[in-house]
């Protein structure tokens, strides 16, 4: 299956908090879009691998996604390895997305970050014809992905785009909302943590405020590149 837009993420629950508003935005235009997480989110203080994977799973059909799939690499301990990378190359090559979203380049938690270099890094790896992988013993053409964008986490960085999406911030919260045991619920038991406090929401929405505001949208998600992005017309901007 090809996608359009294949997300990955160090943890279930990245690409939710930080990029599902646009995900359901071009869901909703018809884009086939896909979410590879590299881990389970086991050293989680709240929940369990498998209370994870079942949250990611309730998120993923809220969202309408067309893949979802998980690497099952080491939560804090994957590495920037030829053998990780590889398997990075096996999902790009396999759906083949024009853009690929992937973790802010630095952040709060040290998995953002690598795992933001490592996608960048196999993206434009996987372009290259003496690299060789193979599915289920088939090989795979070489494919790179027409855009990389990295979104904006916990730490503010200042975006290269940010995408409207307002008319999907209430969507984008029910979404976030699907990983009960990682976010407010006056019925969880357990450690409280810094995205389990009820006013992380205000948080999440304060930011996408902030984002949309240079560009007069109520709500935008925002994006860094490392490259500079060009567009066919300037009446496009906002």
């Amino acid at each position: 299956m090809k996608l359009d837009i294949l997300a990955f993420a160090a943890h279930p629950d990245d690409v939710e908090l930080s990029a599902s508003g646009t995900l359901l935005k071009y869901i909703a235009e018809g884009k086939k879009v896909g979410i590879i997480d590299l881990t389970r989110g086991e050293l989680g203080s709240r929940g369990t691998a498998t209370t994870r994977s079942l949250e990611a799973e309730n998120a993923g059909k809220l969202m309408g996604l067309s893949v979802r799939d998980n690497l099952d690499l080491a939560d804090g301990f994957f590495d920037d390895s030829f053998d990780t990378k590889m398997r990075i190359i096996q999902q790009i090559r396999k759906y083949q997305p024009d853009i690929v979203l992937a973790n802010a380049m630095s952040d709060r938690h040290p998995d953002h970050g690598r795992a933001g270099k490592i996608v960048a890094d196999a993206s434009f790896l996987s372009g290259l014809l003496k690299i060789q992988s193979a599915e289920d013993d088939i090989p795979q053409a070489p494919f790179r992905p027409q855009l990389l964008l990295h979104y904006i986490q916990d730490h503010y960085l200042k975006p290269d785009i940010v995408i409207d999406v307002s008319d999907f911030m209430e969507q984008k919260i029910k979404v976030i909302k699907a990983f009960t045991t990682q976010f407010y619920d006056p019925n969880f038991d357990g450690p409280e943590t810094p995205i389990s406090g009820e006013d992380f929401f205000d948080f999440i929405k304060g930011r996408m405020m902030t984002l949309g505001r240079p560009i007069g949208a109520k709500y935008a998600e925002g994006f860094t590149c490392d490259r500079i992005l060009g567009v066919d017309d300037l009446f496009d901007l906002r």
